[in-house]
């Protein structure tokens, strides 16, 4: 086969997986959380495995773990965090009448603006188009906890993922085996050493991040909760699941809580600065002590790179997009630093490769 008929096959398979994600997105979603369960987890059972375990029994005994700690979570959690959800689109307005109050005192040392403050039409319009609009989310949202197709679409999460994991999880050392058979001779060192670069990549931050997630999730939603900020429980756990964003989800949840404690707490400073350094140590604990030691520091995927990548996903896959756009970033990083370090050693970069040990 030539490089034109193989740059042919391989753009061809490339459309045809896109097209694959695009016309089957909508059921995807429990198929991808199994595989990525399965990937997750597979360690555990490799482990178990060595110790004399049976690969059935290990995965058994994983998975119906993993089962009973999402169960607890999901019954301590979820309904405090619905609780937390529509009690803060209660008070929406409430809110918006804090913050005017609160800001246009500050505004008119500055700025002269007796007109706005005397335009009572105005404010009240404004008002009631936040209250009405906080009516529709809560309605919204109580729509989705209990709706029937969310109500199937959780069924369906419940019962096919953990069906997928298992099987997966099962039978993953015979999948990579049956693929490995499949490469091509010529390359197949070459793609075994480009699957193990994409499989440290991606041990380091889908395994790794994940636990951070879970870790900052627990500490900033117990830390706010334990001050008594309103919705601090909600804030915090929002704030730790998208930390795995590098730097948006702590800045988002840095002014939700902030601004929160502003309006619940002036002017107590104590209690503003004791938010305002639940943050602060949650930044350390993630920079000097999670990320270093769950992580690493050879993940090798640009922090710009992630936001791009998950911006991307979710807009032309949905859900399913975002959940593959790390995996698929990892892929593209690792292809991408392999084609530049061929590109280098070829003579159309040159003569003389640079010395990549000066760089």
């Amino acid at each position: 086969m030539t490089l034109k008929q193989q740059l042919k096959f391989w753009v061809i398979a490339l459309v045809a997986f896109v097209l694959f994600l695009v016309l089957l997105s909508n059921i995807l979603l429990p198929f991808v959380l199994g595989m990525g369960v399965a990937y997750f987890l597979d360690p555990v059972a490799d482990r178990l495995e060595e110790k004399g375990m049976s690969r059935t029994a290990a995965t058994a005994l994983i998975i119906g773990m993993f089962l009973i700690l999402v169960n607890i979570a999901l019954i301590l959690i979820v309904p405090i965090l619905i609780e937390q959800v529509l009690g803060f689109m209660d008070n929406v307005p409430e809110y918006y009448e804090n913050i005017r109050n609160f800001l246009l005192p500050i505004i008119d040392r500055f700025v002269d603006l007796p007109a706005w403050r005397q335009n009572e039409e105005f404010n009240d319009t404004v008002g009631q188009y936040i209250g009405e609009m906080a009516k529709k989310l809560a309605s919204f949202s109580e729509n989705i906890v209990g709706g029937g197709l969310a109500f199937v679409n959780l069924i369906t999460l419940l019962v096919i993922s953990p069906v997928v994991a298992f099987y997966l999880l099962r039978d993953w050392d015979h999948i990579v085996e049956r693929i490995d058979g499949w490469l091509p001779k010529k390359h197949a060192k070459q793609i075994r050493m480009l699957a193990k670069r994409i499989d440290d990549v991606l041990a380091g931050f889908v395994r790794g991040q994940s636990l951070v997630c879970l870790i900052l999730a627990a500490y900033y939603g117990l830390a706010l909760m334990f001050t008594g900020l309103e919705f601090g429980f909600l804030i915090g756990i929002i704030t730790g699941l998208i930390s795995f964003i590098p730097f948006v989800g702590a800045i988002i949840g840095f002014i939700a809580s902030v601004g929160v404690a502003l309006i619940q707490f002036w002017p107590d400073y104590i209690m503003i600065g004791a938010v305002v350094g639940i943050f602060i140590v949650g930044q350390i604990l993630e920079g000097y002590v999670l990320v270093p030691n769950l992580v690493g520091g050879k993940v090798g995927l640009h922090p710009v790179w992630v936001m791009f990548g998950l911006l991307a996903g979710g807009s032309l896959f949905g859900f399913v997009g975002v959940l593959l756009a790390v995996p698929m970033a990892a892929v593209i990083g690792v292809l991408s630093r392999f084609a530049i370090d061929q590109y280098l050693q070829s003579p159309l970069y040159g003569d003389h490769p640079p010395d990549q040990s000066d760089s």
